[in-house]
């Protein structure tokens, strides 16, 4: 079955013919580094994860190019409150983006471009907005420079608005512009910014507007034209509607397909820094194991809202400890090979990257693999167990995966710990069984019971599952 995908350009779900058989070219936007990333910052990391592997899966050579905004003016600001400089303030939250990556076992970027490195590109840009009449530099001497919407008749095509039902802008002062929905594209120094956050530029020194970094990078790594842009549902506008606006402007075709992941939501409300209703990963990785917390942002369609909630958290650990349960029992019988995912499985995915009905072709799998193990079908067993590890694997989430091994988070999963723990309780309850102790037996299978654990004695020994 061919990949289809929601096009959020057309709103229309297409059959995807990448540009370049066999190849895909993908461009999502990074975080801007003002602070630590919140879980509604890495879903978007965790669904362009999953469409990655998948489309690996599905046997195309896939390049992701991901940038990081190290110049902003909330970057500017929060820096200069907390008294350091613009560009350790970025650094330091740069770091953190990528020790979230890590925990949640996203792949890495093919490449992760700053914004502050790319700053010829995003001159040449502008200047090629001006030479074609796009462009302007403000009259009243600020330096800075802005895009003419009205110069553009598709504007607002993306969105799907009408330029008058727009809000203003609210990239920049209205200064210097020619109509209040014009955006900027340069931002001319001011006296109470850093030196340091400014570069020379033909209208004078200044910085790049946020919405042209993200044009220049994609441009300059893959090319006028590349497949699949994608990013939060929040980006489709203004940022992805002025990008496509000053790239088409500037006779880039840009992007092919357009992806957006629906927020995640705090109390109903969209999850972000401003509102203070971020979970911070470090935060959550630190309260759950990080494969239950990628297991919880995977699991949801990518186009659907979710609401954060520990409860959903901890629900999200309970099912992963009995899906890793399942592959230890497995595991008792031989080694488990990764097999090709079932078809069921592979067309869910291949629907809009339908991970809801991925996930139930996951849970049906176990189901059957544990009625063979209950009649000790080691055959079909092994079989399942294999196609479990496939699917485990196109999700991120499979435990054998060296991810999740190297303890990348404070909170590197404990089923070695607990499994450890449980088989010392396991052992002193079988040697009071030995010594036909059966009071103390069964009042630690009790006690076992009441933590969630249930027992089985077989032949081979007890034991344990996770209720």
């Amino acid at each position: 079955m061919t990949f289809h995908l929601y096009n959020s350009a057309t709103r229309t779900i297409v059959p995807f013919e990448p540009l370049v058989p066999g190849r895909v070219s993908i461009y999502h936007c990074g975080l801007t580094v003002q602070s630590a990333p919140h879980l509604g910052h890495i879903r978007k990391e965790v669904v362009f994860d999953v469409l990655r592997r998948w489309l690996t899966y599905s046997g195309y050579q896939v390049t992701v190019v991901a940038n990081v905004t190290d110049i902003d003016d909330k970057i500017l600001a929060k820096s200069a409150a907390a008294g350091v400089e613009w560009w350790a303030h970025a650094y330091t939250f740069e770091r953190e983006l990528h020790a979230a990556y890590a925990a949640l076992g996203c792949l890495p970027p093919t490449y992760e471009p700053r914004a502050t490195g790319h700053i010829t590109e995003m001159l040449e840009l502008v200047q090629t907005l001006i030479e074609r009449g796009h462009a302007y530099a403000a009259a009243d001497g600020s330096g800075d420079v802005y895009f003419d919407v009205r110069s553009w008749p598709a504007y607002g095509q993306l969105s799907g608005q009408r330029v008058d039902d727009m809000e203003p802008a609210a990239d920049a002062d209205p200064r210097g512009k020619r109509d209040p929905h014009d955006f900027a594209l340069w931002k001319g120094h001011k006296p109470s910014e850093p030196v340091t956050a400014s570069w020379p530029s033909p209208w004078g020194r200044g910085r790049p507007g946020w919405h042209l970094e993200c044009s220049a990078m994609a441009g300059k790594y893959l090319g006028d034209q590349f497949d699949i842009h994608g990013g939060g549902l929040d980006l489709r506008f203004p940022h992805h509607e002025n990008e496509l606006a000053q790239s088409s402007a500037a006779g880039q075709p840009f992007a092919k397909y357009w992806m957006h992941n629906a927020w995640l939501t705090a109390a109903g409300e969209k999850m972000s820094k401003s509102l203070g209703n971020g979970a911070l990963v470090s935060e959550v990785t630190a309260q759950y194991p990080p494969r239950a917390v990628r297991f919880y942002l995977a699991a949801p369609h990518y186009r659907s809202h979710v609401e954060y909630s520990e409860d959903s958290l901890a629900e999200a650990t309970a099912t992963l400890a009995r899906i890793d349960s399942f592959l230890g029992r497995a595991a008792e019988l031989g080694d488990i090979p990764v097999l090709p995912v079932p078809d069921a499985f592979a067309a869910a995915m291949d629907d809009d990257l339908g991970t809801p009905g991925a996930v139930a072709t996951l849970f049906s799998a176990i189901r059957d693999g544990n009625v063979a193990l209950e009649a000790d079908d080691r055959e079909t067993v092994v079989r399942i167990a294999g196609e479990v590890r496939g699917m485990l694997g196109v999700l991120g989430l499979d435990p054998a995966d060296p991810a999740w091994a190297s303890g990348t988070s404070a909170s590197a999963d404990l089923r070695p710990v607990v499994d450890g723990l449980v088989a010392e309780v396991l052992r002193q309850r079988q040697e009071a069984r030995g010594r036909k102790d059966w009071a103390a037996a069964d009042a630690i299978r009790d006690s076992l019971a009441e933590l969630g654990l249930k027992i089985e004695d077989t032949a081979k020994g007890a034991r344990w599952t996770l209720e």
